[in-house]
């Protein structure tokens, strides 16, 4: 059954290829800007109908720009919400960034790379705590193209997966940490020389 809806889908994408891709988008970013859970669900998708390299590409495109419309929306209004929801981690998120000011780009990408805290908690703290948008943005982009390239790939195959837990692999885990690791070095390097 889901491989008859997907082969509908497939075929509807390449007659319809310009409102499928405005809808996915205008979707995606939705979704992202107001954290509606369920971006995980359009990656794969977003593998199942464009493919690994487009659908990577518009995965951290939307994600990019969703990413940033949340920020700028947390930033007008966002301040009393998150205060009263997460008061202990934006404190800890406060902290963090203060330490690591000077080297604040890799910490990001630690972040976006490894499931410390929460994408969505990031996108809505980040000018809360004076992340500037470019570190916000370039942390957001470069570091989401692992992610959404193993989920991406995982939409190839989406007839198969059981489940959501399907996606992430021990190895796919243990990559991500591997890269953050990596990420957050040079700030490691750089505390120990001063």
């Amino acid at each position: 059954m889901i491989f008859n809806f997907l082969d509908n889908l497939e075929s509807y994408t390449s007659d319809y290829t310009a409102q499928v891709l405005v809808g996915y988008c205008l979707v995606y970013i939705f979704m992202q800007t107001f954290m509606i859970p369920g971006t995980v669900f359009m990656s794969l998708l977003a593998g199942a109908l464009f493919g690994v390299f487009k659908g990577v590409a518009l995965v951290v495109f939307t994600a990019t720009a969703g990413a940033s419309s949340c920020f700028f929306l947390s930033k007008f209004i966002g301040r009393p919400l998150l205060f009263s929801l997460w008061p202990d981690k934006l404190k800890f998120f406060q902290t963090q960034v203060a330490k690591r000011r000077k080297s604040l780009l890799n910490y990001m990408l630690f972040l976006r790379l490894t499931p410390t805290l929460p994408n969505t908690f990031i996108n809505f703290a980040s000018p809360i705590v004076d992340v500037p948008y470019h570190i916000f943005f370039l942390g957001t982009v470069i570091g989401l193209i692992p992610a959404a390239y193993v989920t991406v790939r995982a939409g190839l195959a989406l007839g198969e997966l059981q489940s959501v837990g399907d996606l992430y692999d021990f190895n796919s885990i243990a990559t991500l940490f591997f890269i953050g690791i990596i990420s957050v070095t040079p700030t490691l390097m750089g505390k120990k020389d001063s």
